[in-house]
């Protein structure tokens, strides 16, 4: 049997990152629709982290979007987050919006545009000099939508060329961490479309580039757990963006299309050695219709609730049941495990902790969002491009 205080112990360490972008205007391709109470500054989002993380426990950092997130001085920022009880976490680079990236941004057939392209993702490494965050988050939109529109080879070369410089530019305690999405918005070829290219690319470079899995970028059907073992095996994976899909990149709040399978994963990560700081446990979604906040806190809620059912896996019993070759019984463990409800437990955790048994009740209570309702009424909320 499962030592419930081991359990409680192992969740005490988790560390789950919240997106400064969750907390913005968001919507889809047709419509970005607006809420009352919504962040104007990167200050503000900040704040808003801040209580995540109070009403939790274990959201302590923040990731930044540049330039969504400009500042003039992001040294001050960082010491504002800490000033808060929060910290500056990955730093995720932005080459898809600028229209100068049509047709690419890294891989761009055009040497000016590449060179635009790199020397934002050199500045976004300064950033991290100066915020002491360790992860550099590289998503490219780049690829092609018409048969013949561009070399393919020639676009995997100029990528290697720009990751190659990255790297090189790197600290010491730095990483980049390298995500891969299956199409959107190339819809003939993408750049880097699975978890494939995106590790033979790091493999390549060395121990500072990582690969990052999105939940949300996979075909349907995908087996991510064993893409999640696979790099946990090969020691190349950095971290997650936790989110759901139903269909394709839907950004919807971790755990609600499929949290069976958000339990499978963190098996994985349990069975492979990965909970640990090393593996970036970072939420990125896009509360669209659903307030931004509670969006986050449920969020953090469900990858606890998954993360106890994987730590209660009797990993004895199951190992014996392999080993015997006892099919059933090895999948009666896991279900027994994934059956469990969890959520006493975590009530008994958060207490212990000095926190609220009921995170989302708390933060309803607390008058915060009355607050930020009534002050932020003035001015330009924050939002996609924003």
């Amino acid at each position: 049997m499962t030592d419930t205080k081991a359990v409680k112990a192992a969740l005490r360490t988790q560390h789950i990152e919240t997106p400064s972008w969750a907390y913005g205007n968001s919507g889809t391709r047709f419509k970005v629709f607006s809420q009352e109470g919504v962040p104007r500054t990167p200050q503000e989002k900040i704040d808003d982290a801040a209580q995540v993380h109070r009403f939790t426990g274990v959201a302590p950092r923040v990731a930044l979007h540049i330039p969504w997130d400009r500042v003039e001085d992001y040294a001050a920022l960082a010491t504002y987050a800490r000033d808060r009880g929060v910290r500056v976490g990955a730093i995720n680079s932005n080459v898809f919006q600028d229209n100068d990236y049509m047709l690419g941004s890294v891989t761009n057939p055009d040497p000016a545009v590449r060179k635009k392209a790199l020397n934002h993702l050199l500045d976004c490494v300064d950033i991290m000099d100066a915020t002491g965050s360790r992860d550099l988050k590289l998503w490219f939109s780049d690829g092609t939508n018409y048969p013949g529109q561009d070399d393919i080879r020639a676009r995997q070369d100029r990528l290697a060329e720009a990751l190659a410089a990255v790297y090189e530019r790197l600290g010491d305690e730095q990483r980049f961490l390298l995500e891969y999405k299956l199409f959107e918005p190339a819809f003939y070829s993408t750049d880097v479309p699975d978890w494939g290219t995106s590790y033979a690319h790091c493999l390549k470079l060395g121990p500072k580039a990582q690969v990052v899995v999105d939940t949300g970028h996979h075909a349907p059907g995908t087996n991510i757990e064993f893409i999640v073992a696979f790099l946990l095996r090969e020691g190349k994976l950095g971290g997650f963006d936790f989110n759901s899909r139903f269909y394709a990149d839907d950004d919807l709040m971790v755990g609600a299309a499929d949290p069976f399978q958000l339990f499978r994963i963190m098996h994985e990560v349990i069975q492979g050695g990965g909970f640990s700081d090393e593996i970036a446990f970072m939420l990125d979604q896009c509360h669209n219709i659903e307030p931004k906040i509670p969006g986050q806190i449920r969020s953090v809620m469900n990858v606890q609730e998954a993360t106890a059912k994987a730590l209660l896996v009797d990993g004895e019993a199951l190992r014996s049941a392999q080993q015997a070759g006892d099919v059933l019984g090895a999948n009666a463990v896991f279900m027994d495990a994934y059956n469990t409800d969890v959520r006493p437990l975590l009530a008994e955790l958060r207490e212990e902790m000095g926190l609220d048994p009921d995170p989302m009740a708390a933060y309803a209570r607390s008058g915060y969002f009355e607050k930020i309702r009534d002050e932020r009424r003035e001015g330009q909320a924050a939002g996609w491009g924003a």
